[in-house]
């Protein structure tokens, strides 16, 4: 099994059989503005993991669902069905706008399990911190999660079984004591990024959530991030 990192909480897994796409966000920084995962890997994407609605983990979910043709697992807060019709949050809207119509959706809660063949999808506990934008010393903006609010809508963290292997992927979250259940992942994929702004865990809380799970292995990730 393969992993690869492309910057914030951007991953893709692999293996012979499956290729995960996670978090597929935009690159928020001024000179590199486009997908974090390279349009080179979008076809051959087998699922589509989304942990929320924020720009720079969701803004090419759709885009790539339609070029792959493969179902996105996400928080149900992304989710509203219409009759027979599925529809997620426009990924590139402002607004909580349910306009974008996929078929291949599978809204996920925390403790719910989606099986998906060669992969197991349980839904984890995550809670989005305060999202503070600055730039050149201007406040771009300052918001809380929260309802009705398009900032960390549909927070989600994911526990991925293939195989024999487990993979959790937290997306951005503050330290949450119901981790506590996770014992010895084969892979932990941790935000480290809420040194200032406490939009995620910072180094110190994301160590005692690696020390909650005592995992095999662990990925750092959402740090050095474009505005954030």
């Amino acid at each position: 099994m393969k992993i690869k990192h492309f910057l914030y909480n951007s991953f893709i897994i692999e293996n012979e059989k499956i290729k995960i796409a996670i978090d597929p966000g935009l690159n928020t920084y001024l000179f590199k503005l486009g997908s974090l995962i390279p349009k080179s890997e979008w076809n051959s994407i087998t699922y589509i993991l989304v942990t929320h609605g924020d720009p720079d983990h969701y803004w090419y979910a759709d885009k790539i669902a339609e070029a792959a043709d493969a179902p996105i697992v996400c928080g149900k807060e992304l989710v509203k069905k219409e009759g027979e019709k599925t529809f997620i949050v426009a990924p590139r809207g402002k607004d909580i706008q349910y306009s974008t119509h996929l078929e291949k959706v599978y809204p996920l809660g925390v403790g719910e399990v989606v099986d998906l063949d060669d992969v197991k999808i349980e839904g984890l506990k995550a809670v989005h911190g305060p999202v503070v934008v600055k730039f050149l010393g201007l406040k771009l903006l300052n918001e809380n999660p929260g309802p009705g609010k398009r900032v960390g809508l549909g927070a989600i963290g994911f526990k991925i079984n293939i195989g024999n292997k487990t993979i959790i992927n937290l997306g951005d979250t503050l330290l949450q004591k119901e981790w506590e259940g996770i014992i010895k992942p084969d892979v932990l994929m941790i935000p480290i990024g809420g040194q200032l702004y406490k939009n995620t865990m910072n180094v110190e809380e994301a160590l005692e959530a690696v020390k909650m799970m005592s995992p095999k292995k662990v990925i750092p990730c959402h740090y050095n991030c474009g505005f954030l």
